[in-house]
């Protein structure tokens, strides 16, 4: 039998609401509780329970020692856990399809880890996935969710991210010392394609697109041989590649944002829980 006690999860979802409201006040407006009884909580949390100061008190406001910082991390896991465990059994019935359209580049980067968490919690659903370019998501109808790239100014939908693009190339090779310098860069239809190729045009590099594809896997075995340099999203370069810069005669490139559409005509609670998943996982 363990000779700790236990915590329970109405106490951390209270202590979660004074870390995110400043509190003690406003987290009891959050969780329904008296000021009185949210201080009654943090005491016990405090000095019978884990026997640590976890906030430093400032008159009204509050901040969380580094303890509470500790425990403000197992706690936001523990409440995530803990929802995911009702919503898998007490909702047997979260079965169906849902189909989401993302570019190829995130379906590589991201969903493996969103696809994974999301099946532990509904085993039942079914996802369809379809990998195309922002431009041609942009103009389907039929899907429920879809992950786009914009460029700030003309953001629609849920924000995920922001992330700049930047220059690449493999270790040990130099292609963007070549004159002209070698590309591998999406499709024509990729608009991030054209914010490259501008900036370039802009500072007067010389450049050819020596490889082209919609697929991310096959721009990085161009890039890992050493053939071209690349243009991508920061998250999106390996270990196994350096980044350049300006101190290589490139441009700065802009910042793209990553969004999240609703279908609207198609919205339910099993897509929200999906979206959930895409945001959460867009953060890691």
């Amino acid at each position: 039998m363990s000779q700790y006690q236990s915590i329970d999860s109405e106490v951390l979802r209270t202590f979660v609401a004074i870390a995110d409201h400043g509190g003690f006040t406003k987290a009891g407006d959050m969780v329904n509780r008296t000021q009185s009884a949210v201080s009654m909580q943090m005491k016990r949390l405090e000095e019978d329970i884990l026997q640590r100061r976890l906030f430093e008190r400032d008159g009204r406001q509050v901040r969380l020692t580094a303890e509470g910082q500790v425990l403000l991390g197992y706690a936001r896991r523990i409440l995530k856990l803990h929802s995911e465990v009702f919503t898998t059994l007490r909702e047997p019935h979260m079965v169906g399809t849902v189909r989401i359209g993302t570019p190829d580049d995130y379906a590589m980067r991201y969903l493996p880890g969103i696809l994974s968490r999301f099946a532990q919690a509904y085993p039942l659903v079914q996802v369809e996935v379809h990998c195309e370019s922002t431009k041609q998501l942009m103009q389907r109808h039929d899907l429920d969710l879809t992950i786009v790239t914009r460029e700030p100014g003309h953001e629609v939908g849920q924000p995920l991210r922001q992330e700049r693009l930047v220059w690449a190339v493999a270790q040990g090779f130099s292609p963007h010392e070549q004159n002209p310098m070698p590309l591998a860069l999406f499709n024509s239809d990729c608009f991030c394609r054209n914010w490259t190729c501008n900036a370039l045009d802009a500072v007067g590099k010389p450049y050819r697109v020596a490889y082209s594809s919609a697929s991310l896997s096959a721009l990085m075995a161009a890039v890992s041989a050493g053939l071209a340099v690349t243009a991508q999203l920061q998250s999106l370069i390996t270990a196994d590649m350096r980044v350049l810069g300006e101190a290589e005669g490139l441009p700065v490139l802009p910042i793209a944002s990553v969004m999240l559409l609703h279908n609207q005509t198609t919205r339910s609670t099993l897509t929200e829980s999906l979206a959930e998943h895409i945001a959460e996982g867009f953060k890691l």
